[in-house]
């Protein structure tokens, strides 16, 4: 079963220019629509403000593992959490309040979106509609991001969060994606749920450049077993964290305007 997803219209004031004067959506915004994600939008805007990324502009999108092993973490609400995060820290780069999300398992499950004013219970429910839990493929789910990504029109970089708790089926195919997606504005920061040892996601970060892409176009860090026990403060500084530089590596290179 496929839930699709569109962009639509903001809900606060921002820029689709790159760079704005301060947060996408405004905190009051926030704490009219979504009170119970105050405390996550503020706490994103401290690890903003430390990697001078304030006033920044970039779509955000979410791909969440759907393969059999992380049924534990659906169960408990831990993938729920993350998408709550996610969204605490898209509300400062995208004044649309919205986050597409694609589900991932042997193919792509599903797509929808997380929104501020529609996100309690909302990764539950809509993993709950996607059926069968299978393997691992990544690049199926990357084709989809980047599918969605030309579709919108988007002129502004994007910010991948991809979770896992494993390596992919076919290895050859996602590092093809990845290295291929170098020439696109997309920045992909790979999160680790579990205690895999993520060698292959590991490689996927220290892939040459300019051997094997034309700039460092991802991230990654282990989340370990219990991801929810990560403080705030400590995952917005990680999912944040390289996204400066492969800013200016794109910039400089053309790839982002």
């Amino acid at each position: 079963m496929a839930v699709g997803y569109v962009k639509r219209p903001g809900v606060g004031p921002g820029s689709k220019t790159g760079s704005g004067s301060g947060p996408a959506i405004s905190l009051e915004k926030v704490e009219a629509v979504a009170p119970g994600l105050v405390s996550l939008y503020k706490q994103a805007e401290v690890s903003l403000a430390k990697h001078r990324l304030s006033g920044q502009r970039a779509a955000v999108y979410l791909v969440l593992d759907r393969s059999g092993s992380m049924r534990p973490y659906y169960r408990d609400g831990t993938v729920q959490h993350l998408a709550e995060r996610v969204l605490g820290l898209a509300a400062h780069l995208d004044d649309d309040g919205r986050v597409p999300v694609v589900f991932f398992s042997t193919g792509v499950d599903g797509t929808s979106e997380v929104a501020l004013e529609d996100y309690a219970g909302r990764v539950e429910a809509l993993h709950s509609c996607l059926g069968h839990m299978g393997r691992t493929n990544y690049h199926l789910a990357m084709e989809a991001v980047i599918g969605h990504y030309r579709a919108s029109g988007s002129t502004d970089p994007a910010l991948v969060v991809f979770q896992t708790d494993g390596g992919p089926t076919s290895r050859s195919a996602a590092e093809r994606v990845l290295c291929e997606a170098s020439e696109l504005p997309l920045f992909w920061q790979f999160v680790g749920f579990g205690e895999d040892e993520f060698r292959f996601l590991r490689k996927l970060d220290e892939l040459p450049v300019p051997g094997r892409r034309a700039v460092d176009n991802a991230g990654f860090f282990p989340a370990g077993p219990d991801p929810r026990a990560i403080p705030d403060a400590e995952l917005y500084d990680r999912l944040t964290g390289e996204f400066p530089d492969w800013l200016r590596a794109a910039r400089d290179g053309g790839i982002v305007r």
